[in-house]
C-alpha cells in the first residue's frame, strides 16, 4: 500500500510545526489514521473534548494541510468528514533536503511575472510597498508595475507563467513536475468558510482542482506588511500540485489521472502553468495568489522539476 509523506523546513512551514505542536491535535491525527474519516462530533466523543475545541484544533490542521474535509450527506442535512493527508511527515532544514536531492531542478516565479492573463473584478496587485496601478479594475494587471507584486488577487480567470525547460535544455529525463503556491479564496473582507474551486493548467491541459476552504484573516500573516489592512486576506495555505507518472497529486492525494505523459514536456521549451478560477466552477470563490513579502511564505512560486536517475 503506497504511503504519503510530506518533508518540511522549519523555517518555510511554521504552520505545520504549529499543528504537530499541540497533543490535542496530534491525538486527532492518530485517530484520523486508526480509524479514517471522521466527523467533528464522532472526534469529541471519541477523545471526550468539548465540540468547540474539536473543531477549533481542526481548523488548525487543516489550514496547515495535515488533514483534509469532505462533504456528505447524513440523516439530516450534510457532515464534514475529516481524513488525514499523510502518513510521515519529515522535518529536514532546506540545506539537508538540497544534499540529499541533487535530481531536482528548481525555479522561482515572481507571483507578478505572468505572462498572460484574463481576469475579472474585483481584483487587484500589491507590492510590500503599497497598492499597484487601480483597484478592481482588471487592465491593471497589463501594469508593469506588476513585477513587484507580492499579492494578487481576483475574481475568476487566470494568470499563466512561463517556465524555462531546465530539464529539456539538460537532455535530462523527468520523473514529475511540482509547483508549490500560497493560495486561499477571495472574498470581500475574509471568511473562514468561502470554498473556492482553483484549477492548474500545465501546457494547455487541465491537470486538477483544488478547493480552498476560505479567505483566511483571523490573524495577520507572517510576512504580510503592517501597512496591509487588517480585514483584508492575510495568509493562504501553501498546495503542491505534483505531476507524475501515476497521476496528478496534491499534497500527495491524487485528484486526476491526467500523467506526465499528457504534457509532453521533453517537446516543449517553455512549461506554462495556468491558475485560476473557471467560469463554470462549483464553488466560484475567487483567489488570492501570495508571493514573496505576504503570507505565512515568504516564498514565489517554485517549480520543482524532478529529473531521472
Amino acid at each position: 500500500m503506497s504511503r504519503n509523506f510530506l518533508v518540511v523546513d522549519p523555517e518555510e512551514r511554521p504552520d505545520v510545526l504549529r499543528g504537530l505542536a499541540s497533543p490535542v491535535r496530534v491525538k486527532m491525527l492518530k485517530a484520523l489514521h486508526l480509524r479514517g474519516g471522521l466527523n467533528v462530533n464522532d472526534m469529541a466523543e471519541l477523545l471526550d473534548l468539548p465540540q468547540s475545541t474539536v473543531s477549533s484544533n481542526l481548523q488548525i490542521l487543516e489550514v496547515a494541510g495535515l488533514i483534509r474535509t469532505e462533504t456528505q450527506k447524513a440523516r439530516k442535512g450534510n457532515q464534514k468528514i475529516c481524513r488525514a493527508v499523510y502518513d510521515e511527515v519529515l522535518v529536514m532544514f532546506k540545506e539537508d533536503v538540497a544534499a540529499t536531492r541533487p535530481d531536482i531542478i528548481e525555479v522561482a516565479m515572481p507571483v507578478g511575472l505572468y505572462t498572460s492573463c484574463e481576469v475579472s473584478a474585483p481584483c487587484g496587485l500589491c507590492s510590500v510597498e503599497g497598492i499597484i496601478g487601480l483597484l478592481d479594475v482588471p487592465d491593471t494587471f497589463l501594469d508593469p508595475g506588476r513585477m513587484r507584486a507580492g499579492l494578487m488577487w481576483f475574481t475568476r480567470g487566470f494568470v499563466e507563467y512561463q517556465f524555462p525547460n531546465n530539464a529539456r535544455l539538460s537532455k535530462t529525463g523527468i520523473e514529475a513536475l511540482e509547483f508549490s503556491i500560497e493560495l486561499s479564496s477571495e472574498v470581500p473582507g475574509t471568511a473562514t468558510d468561502w470554498p473556492s474551486d482553483i484549477s492548474v493548467a500545465v501546457n494547455h491541459k487541465d491537470v486538477g482542482t483544488w478547493t480552498s476552504p476560505g479567505d483566511f484573516g483571523d490573524q495577520r500573516g507572517v510576512y504580510t506588511p503592517d501597512w496591509w489592512s487588517l480585514r483584508g486576506s492575510q495568509y493562504g495555505m501553501l498546495k503542491t500540485w505534483r505531476i507524475a507518472r501515476d497521476g496528478t497529486f496534491v499534497d500527495g492525494v491524487k485528484i486526476s489521472p491526467v500523467s506526465l505523459k499528457d504534457l509532453d514536456i521533453p517537446n516543449h521549451r517553455s512549461i506554462r502553468l495556468r491558475i485560476g478560477v473557471k467560469e463554470n466552477a462549483k464553488n466560484p470563490g475567487g483567489i488570492n495568489i501570495f508571493g514573496r513579502g505576504f503570507g505565512n511564505y515568504d516564498q514565489d512560486i517554485i517549480l520543482r522539476i524532478h529529473t531521472a536517475a
